[in-house]
């Protein structure tokens, strides 16, 4: 039986978090996402992480479909594994950028860093934020959130 966090199974954020919820997931995620690493190594050595630990996640994190394992092999050496992200971890780029202007504003550090998205192809400085249907941007103090099916709400 699949392990369910909190009363409501049916709830998106707590499905979401059966996924990312761990620490580790999201750092690991993160690496990916801001410095490209891909191997085994790269995360451990970014992260500090246990090896056991790591191991772990990136299972995890495979068999959530977040990453896909791909087998490499530099000349003279064994095949080895390395975790590329799939377009379910690549749309983790909201959370991680939501939990970068959060941490920011609300845990700032004299010696912190953040990440600065920006588009691909015109280099332009991406915000974050919630927008309406007419297109205006709406602080979070304005809004109210309530619970609404799935089958209602668009995907982007």
């Amino acid at each position: 039986m699949a392990k369910t966090l909190g009363k409501e199974s049916t709830c998106s954020i707590a499905r979401s978090l059966e996924a990312v919820g761990d620490t580790w997931t999201l750092l690991i995620i993160r690496e990916a996402m801001l410095t490209g690493a891909t191997r085994f190594q790269e995360f451990r050595e970014a992260l500090g992480v246990a090896p056991n630990i790591l191991s772990k996640r990136l299972e995890k994190i495979v068999e959530d479909g977040l990453m896909e394992r791909r087998t490499y092999r530099e000349p003279g050496s064994r095949p080895r594994d390395e975790y590329v992200l799939t377009e379910s971890g690549r749309a983790l780029t909201l959370v991680i950028g939501a939990l970068a202007d959060w941490g920011r504003v609300y845990r700032p550090r004299q010696d912190g860093t953040s990440p600065c998205f920006a588009g691909e192809k015109t280099g332009g400085i991406a915000r974050l934020g919630f927008v309406t249907a007419d297109g205006d941007f709406a602080q979070p103090a304005e809004l109210v959130a309530q619970r609404t099916p799935d089958a209602q709400l668009t995907t982007p």
